[in-house]
């Protein structure tokens, strides 16, 4: 049995403006997760520079920030056991017309840039993402049970 973990999701600009943020969710929750934190932004170009960090340099690079920058998105984090690979195989294959039938890729991206939804590839990617979105006190409940002091 895979542990309780969290990871991060974004309904990206693309199914934003196409109208997709409900049915999106509706299969996320259909599949077992519990949301946890979520909000509706729409990310500067230096946020959107220091979250896909990575891509630096990258030939899409550019491409990306203009892209994810073009109007709100959704973020959200998402809780089950192994939330990170079973939101994973829930977003399908980057590209859309390689994701699996049902996927959410398949169903609501266009191309390998507008493809309708992010998530975290790792459980140390999804604590950074997280915390590039939320603090822990914006969580609906803690991973793990703790114990909150009487004085509080």
């Amino acid at each position: 049995m895979n542990a309780l973990e969290r990871t991060l999701g974004l309904i990206k600009p693309d199914a934003v403006q196409a109208g997709h943020i409900g049915k999106i969710l509706d299969h996320i929750l259909m599949r077992g997760f519990r949301i946890v934190g979520m909000r509706m932004l729409r990310l500067s170009r230096t946020a959107a520079e220091n979250f896909y960090f990575m891509h630096r340099g990258r030939p899409f690079f550019e491409s990306l920030i203009d892209f994810i920058t073009s109007g709100p998105l959704v973020a959200f984090v998402l809780e089950r056991e192994g939330a990170v690979h079973a939101y994973r195989e829930l977003m399908g294959a980057t590209d859309p017309a390689k994701a699996a039938p049902g996927t959410l890729r398949a169903l609501f991206g266009t191309n390998v840039e507008r493809n309708a939804v992010h998530g975290s590839d790792s459980p140390e990617s999804a604590r950074r993402e997280i915390a590039f979105f939320f603090s822990e006190m914006e969580l609906m409940f803690p991973l793990v049970e703790q114990k909150i002091p009487a004085e509080l």
